[in-house]
């Protein structure tokens, strides 16, 4: 008995020991920590936005709304989701603390949480997002503070005042006119429990950027408004069927700007506050291209970027419908076939391919103006813009290999759009024109792909940065596979679908693309590049409206006026001539013409009978044409007509002929000369046998003879004619 007790004494000795550690490990802890007034509510400026040359272009402002202007349903919808019991606790759900801490162990995770609005607005105004145990007191005591200083409508004010809700809007005055181009006190039910859905993560559950997402989280938060008897049912079922918000009430100054706080929501994905606090924000921003742009007016919607290939940096966007994805049509092919086929070597720019009307089971893609029929090289179907060929290259590689390399530009091909249809944009949603632009960069930056960003770097209140731009790098394509395709696109815009660019006294990579539906244009493209800069150009309308523009027409247009502002008082860094592992070389021009196939060309080939391609050096055709250096002829045709010998020749360019006869053991030249169409010899007897031999000859070297068949020549004159082959 004596010894239960001792024990019982030691145990709680060592309670009492632990516990008054844990009082005056929480008093050092919290020591000095207050609650400040002042930091409860924003900075009336809360961010500011500087250009690239440091100058400041806008900064973002909010108003306090006072809780008398709330309809009750605002603050009722952040408490059905965020702290049911909000009104009754002190500060702290101890319940819905110890059912998250078991959560936690039993998972061996810190996933869950259970901050009421109390604690979230101490978190977002006085500390770190750090999950420590000091950052967890010192919350504790300023959470307890702050419920013995201000009531519950008064907290209720500050936190929605406080809230970032994405999209640059600042507290909820921001956050209705941006969302829903309202006063605060105008909105309805279904805007408020919006709102309230928003702040777990303004990025992943903006109405435009993931708008099914977001109805399920707003119906989520309308299902506890009515769980917890803040909505009727008429209430919540009008709510229910009220539509999101399709687009935003701008409040900056252009497209840019907007790129700008978007990217911001990109960083702090799971930001809910001001926990921003004031931001310094330092981007590539070029004033004067930005105003070149928003001089462009067109008859539809429209989006020019421009990016900076060197240091990844957006210099000036435009755009009357945002970052809106859209189908790629033809713009896909230098990402999605030609530069995959070549990477793995399955083409090269001279590959010849049959442009015929294909069907590739059940699927039979047609050109703009039909099939012709005729072989082309790959170089001039892409430049051209010809669509069967790009299927047929797509096909050959296979879908699956091709996604491989869209998805490290980070342009993910979803299962359901994995069809031969992709060679041409065909898909479901596609992607947006700065994706797009970032993927032309790539063959800019040799095969280095970089997505681009607005945002260079982010200072807070105290000057310390903390943010930088610092772009990943991810090897796509081979160096001498992008110097490849950057040749070919220099070929689209100098004599291709991009011509109106040829005039630029620099070379211009560029591709054009224009979607159709029901046989009218919806989307048309011109993508184009330097060394040092991507110009992405996009004509359509919102709602899928046709527009009369073509991809090389006004797009073209329009991207030509942005080079001429973009290099007014400079020249872009020349793109190399050469590159190790590309090589140039002769081919056979005539073969290549005539039978299709990629030869060497002989040396010994005049220079007209020979072209020039380029080549990966690891793929260099493997024949070599000889016709020169050892000339060579199809059999000729011979027969007898009237007593007279004729020998038909087959036309060679630039050979010329000896023909030989043989009777009688004695050889006899009857020809020696430049190429005739028929040979004819009519020194021959009656009854005679004659054997002639073809030699064919170029600059003094002979070929290989071509003996025919023999020859008899009758002696009677009404036997009919006879041939030999």
């Amino acid at each position: 008995m004596k010894l239960a007790v001792k024990i019982t004494l030691v145990i709680l000795g060592i309670v009492a020991t632990l516990l008054l550690a844990a009082i005056a490990f929480y008093f050092g802890v919290t020591r000095g920590v207050r609650l400040d007034a002042d930091k409860l509510t924003l900075d009336k400026t809360c961010i500011r936005v500087y250009d690239r040359n440091g100058n400041q272009v806008e900064s973002a402002s909010h108003t306090d709304i006072d809780f008398s202007s709330f309809p009750s349903y605002l603050p009722n919808a952040f408490v059905a989701v965020e702290d049911k019991t909000f009104y009754s606790h002190r500060g702290f759900n101890y319940k819905r603390i110890v059912k998250a801490a078991m959560k936690n162990i039993a998972t061996f995770s810190f996933r869950e949480g259970a901050s009421t609005i109390s604690q979230q607005l101490i978190k977002n105004t006085h500390l770190s997002s750090e999950k420590t145990l000091t950052r967890k007191l010192k919350e504790y005591k300023l959470t307890r503070m702050l419920e013995k200083r201000y009531s519950k409508e008064e907290i209720m004010e500050l936190y929605l005042n406080s809230i970032y809700f994405g999209h640059s809007a600042f507290g909820i005055g921001d956050a209705a006119r941006y969302y829903f181009d309202k006063n605060v006190e105008d909105l309805s039910p279904a805007e408020c429990a919006m709102l309230a859905a928003l702040i777990k993560s303004p990025n992943r559950y903006s109405p435009f950027r993931n708008p099914e997402k977001c109805l399920a989280r707003r119906n989520q938060v309308l299902k506890l408004m009515r769980e917890q008897n803040y909505l009727t049912d008429e209430q919540y079922a009008e709510a229910m069927n009220t539509p999101l918000p399709e687009s935003a009430t701008e409040t900056s100054e252009n497209a840019y700007l907007s790129r700008v706080y978007e990217e911001l929501t990109e960083l702090f994905p799971d930001a809910k506050s001001g926990g921003f606090g004031s931001m310094k924000i330092y981007t590539f921003y070029d004033p004067e291209l930005q105003q070149e742009l928003q001089r462009t007016q067109t008859d539809s919607d429209v989006s020019i970027l421009i990016r900076d290939n060197n240091t990844q940096g957006i210099k000036a966007l435009h755009s009357t419908v945002g970052m809106l994805k859209r189908l790629p049509a033809s713009t896909i092919k230098p990402l999605l076939v030609y530069a995959p086929a070549i990477e793995d070597n399955f083409i090269s720019p001279l590959t010849p391919l049959l442009d015929e009307k294909t069907n590739f089971g059940g699927y039979s893609p047609d050109d703009y103006n039909g099939a012709s029929g005729t072989y082309m090289s790959a170089r001039y179907a892409l430049s051209r813009s010809v669509n069967i060929p790009a299927v047929k290259i797509l096909n050959e590689i296979g879908i699956d290999r091709a996604a491989k390399y869209m998805a490290k530009m980070n342009m993910k091909i979803e299962e359901d759009d994995r069809s031969l249809a992709l060679a041409l944009g065909g898909m479901k949603e596609g992607f947006t024109l700065s994706q797009l632009a970032d993927g032309y960069a790539t063959f800019a930056n040799n095969g280095i792909f970089c997505a681009s960003s607005t945002i260079a770097r982010i200072e807070n209140g105290k000057g310390k940065t903390i943010y930088s731009f610092r772009p990943e790098h991810k090897k796509v394509f081979s160096e001498d596979v992008s110097f490849l395709m950057n040749d070919m696109l220099m070929t689209t815009a100098r004599e291709g679908t991009a011509r109106k660019l040829k005039n630029l006294p620099y070379p211009v990579c560029a591709k054009t693309g224009t979607a159709e539906a029901a046989e009218k244009n919806t989307d048309a493209y011109t993508l184009s590049y330097t060394k040092d800069d991507t110009v992405a150009v996009w004509l359509g309308n919102r709602d899928n409206s046709p527009i009369q523009a073509t991809g090389g027409g006004q797009p073209a247009n329009i991207a030509l006026k942005v080079y001429e502002t973009l290099y007014k008082n400079t020249l872009p860094t020349p793109f190399p001539t050469d590159c190790n592992g590309v090589l140039e070389l002769n081919y056979d021009k005539e073969e290549y013409e005539t039978n299709h196939r990629i030869l060497l060309a002989d040396a010994a080939a005049p220079a007209m009978t020979s072209g020039k391609e380029l080549f990966r050096s690891n793929a260099v055709p493997k024949q070599k044409s000889s016709r020169f250096s050892h000339p060579t002829i199809q059999k000729p045709q011979i027969s007898v007509k009237n007593g007279t010998v004729q020998i038909v020749l087959c036309q060679t360019k630039y050979y010329d002929y000896i023909v030989k006869r043989e009777n009688e053991g004695k050889i006899t030249t009857i020809y020696q000369g430049n190429y005739q169409q028929t040979i004819c010899d009519n020194s021959v007897r009656s009854g005679e046998t004659y054997v002639y031999t073809v030699i064919p000859v170029y600059q003094k070297t002979e070929g290989a003879p071509v003996t025919l068949p023999p020859v008899h020549i009758q002696l009677q004159t009404d036997l009919p004619d006879r041939w030999w082959e």
